[in-house]
């Protein structure tokens, strides 16, 4: 087969095994189809080239993807996710799926928009209504935001608004920002609700609240999430996607916002989303009677 203008970047979690070989047994049959950019890890995934690229594809498990996401997002065009992990609710591709696939998706590639955020965190002794300086940490998120209790592992006070609304004070073992995306992670074993990944919205959950009333909520993204940490533990962090932590004092103010990129990610044609969550989650089978 000829190649085509279409181009790929192939991006790879090599520290899992099989994946640097299951890349190069594959390259040769991808370069018939179109121009092979470069082979990286995908913790050097170069923006340029994400920029150039037709399609970013990826391999490796969901982490690697959220990673990829956050590294070349407002880059990449299209990003493909072969499934070299375990559950694989983002990367839903295997190799065969590839091979079965990627000729139409390269002559026409379908992204789903998929929500980002932006965190941004002030350290320092500051009041709510304080107009913020340089923030001392930034981040985008794809999957989730985690504000949790750390050691000595005593419950943390939250006062958390959305806009100029405020919401509640949270307190307990801490707190959840979620995106669509992340719906299915963090946020569905802690109780919250699943979203289909092309809503614009964001959930929040508390984390072994003090009391049962505080329940999870669904909230527009249109206006920042602003938590300020009244009382934290010495070890409480904020972690990004499960991968990125930055420790958090009391005083620091936590702003969450709609990030300006979205994460561009090519579904799998023949597994409709719900039918990947029955599939995945095991929905609707009859109970196992020995």
């Amino acid at each position: 087969m000829e190649a085509t203008s279409a181009s790929i970047l192939i991006l790879g979690n090599m520290d899992k095994p099989g994946c640097r070989e299951q890349i190069e047994a594959l390259q040769p049959w991808l370069a018939e189809r179109a121009e092979v950019l470069g082979v990286f890890s995908h913790r050097e995934a170069p923006a340029d080239l994400a920029a150039r690229a037709t399609l970013v594809l990826v391999f490796g498990g969901d982490g690697t993807l959220l990673s990829v996401a956050r590294d070349v997002a407002g880059s990449a065009k299209a990003i493909l996710g072969v499934n070299m992990g375990k559950l694989g609710f983002l990367a839903d591709f295997g190799v065969e799926d590839i091979r079965h696939h990627l000729d139409a998706i390269l002559a026409d590639p379908k992204p789903v928009s998929r929500l980002m955020l932006t965190v941004r965190v002030w350290d320092g002794d500051k009041e709510a209504t304080a107009a913020p300086g340089p923030a001392a940490f930034c981040s985008l998120a794809a999957n989730d935001i985690v504000i949790t209790a750390g050691p000595p592992f005593r419950m943390i006070d939250l006062n958390v608004s959305h806009g100029e609304t405020r919401i509640a004070r949270y307190c307990g073992d801490g707190l959840l920002v979620s995106t669509p995306t992340g719906s299915t992670g963090y946020n569905l074993s802690s109780g919250g609700p699943i979203l289909p990944p092309t809503l614009r919205a964001i959930i929040l959950s508390s984390l072994a609240p003090h009391t049962l009333s505080l329940r999870p909520m669904v909230l527009g993204c249109e206006d920042p999430i602003r938590i300020v940490a009244t009382r934290v533990n010495p070890g409480t962090t904020i972690l990004i996607d499960g991968q990125i932590a930055h420790p958090l004092h009391d005083g620091a103010i936590i702003e969450v916002s709609q990030a300006p990129h979205a994460f561009p990610l090519i579904p799998h044609p023949g597994r409709p989303f719900f039918q990947i969550l029955a599939d995945k989650l095991n929905w609707g089978a009859s109970p196992h009677h020995t």
